[in-house]
């Protein structure tokens, strides 16, 4: 695919953590056909190795590692592995993330710990290590944060340790956008919807929901869309584009939400 004008991404290095599926997945294969070279980084190794081979056709390149984001030193790791495979690192997206459904009066302190170990400081240590290499590099770079609409407004009972991760990661994103814009690296997030994708067509975790009581909870969701429909990886893959280009070089700190007008409601 060519003619990208200036969302091209070609002499662009990637990482995207947990990108071996859905809107990680979504990401990834856009950047390679707007010509970037992507590290899948997911902690499911054999998932982000068939991503890889799925991507093999377009005009980027693409590798895989396995990671856990929450592990110390985990932030260093995939950014020392994007820089040995394709030599710089220009994009760093950070779309690992849980979401368990537990009620707060069930939820343990080591369940919440986990969350905000990969929803937030996952997101904060992996957008350091990577800031701490473009600012070595000097060419600035861009570092997109995935966060959601439940960290603007709850969406349903369940997800207070969810909802507040998030949340913390809109504010991160802020701050950390102002500490960088002097660099000329731009810091920004996306919030997404309902999207439609293999995680959420599963029970969540804790929820003791059947797939059958999630898919009729996610059918219901969609009509109150006024888009009318759940989003889709690809809604979410367009606006990363967008902010891993040249095209947003004036924007920083924002959060873009990509949510079919729900928050409208």
């Amino acid at each position: 695919m060519t003619g990208w004008g200036p969302f091209d991404l070609t002499g662009k290095n990637a990482v995207v953590t947990g990108g071996a599926m859905g809107i990680g997945f979504g990401i990834a294969k856009r950047f390679v056909e707007s010509g970037a070279n992507v590290l899948i980084a997911d902690i499911n190794e054999e998932a982000a190795n068939a991503a890889v081979w799925k991507l093999g056709d377009g005009p980027g390149k693409a590798a895989a590692m396995q990671v856990d984001v929450s592990k110390e030193g985990s932030g260093r790791g995939v950014v020392a592995r994007c820089v040995e495979v394709f030599g710089s690192i220009d994009v760093m997206v950070n779309n690992a993330g849980i979401y368990p459904q537990v009620p707060m009066l069930q939820t343990t302190r080591e369940l919440f710990d986990k969350v905000y170990a990969i929803n937030l400081k996952g997101v904060a240590f992996c957008a350091r290590a990577a800031a701490a290499r473009m600012l070595e590099q000097g060419k600035g770079g861009k570092i997109i944060n995935i966060a959601s609409i439940d960290g603007l407004r709850p969406s349903m009972v369940g997800l207070a340790a969810y909802d507040s991760s998030k949340g913390g990661v809109v504010m991160f994103t802020k701050n950390f956008a102002l500490e960088m814009a002097p660099h000329n690296i731009q810091v920004n997030a996306i919030a997404p919807g309902g999207i439609s994708t293999e995680g959420t067509a599963k029970p969540l975790e804790g929820s003791g929901m059947t797939e059958e009581q999630m898919k009729q909870i996610m059918t219901e969701f969609a009509k109150k869309i006024p888009a009318g429909r759940l989003g889709v990886p690809d809604d979410v893959a367009k606006v990363a584009v967008f902010l891993a280009s040249s095209a947003s070089d004036y924007v920083t700190g924002e959060i873009v939400v990509v949510d079919g007008g729900i928050l409208l409601t």
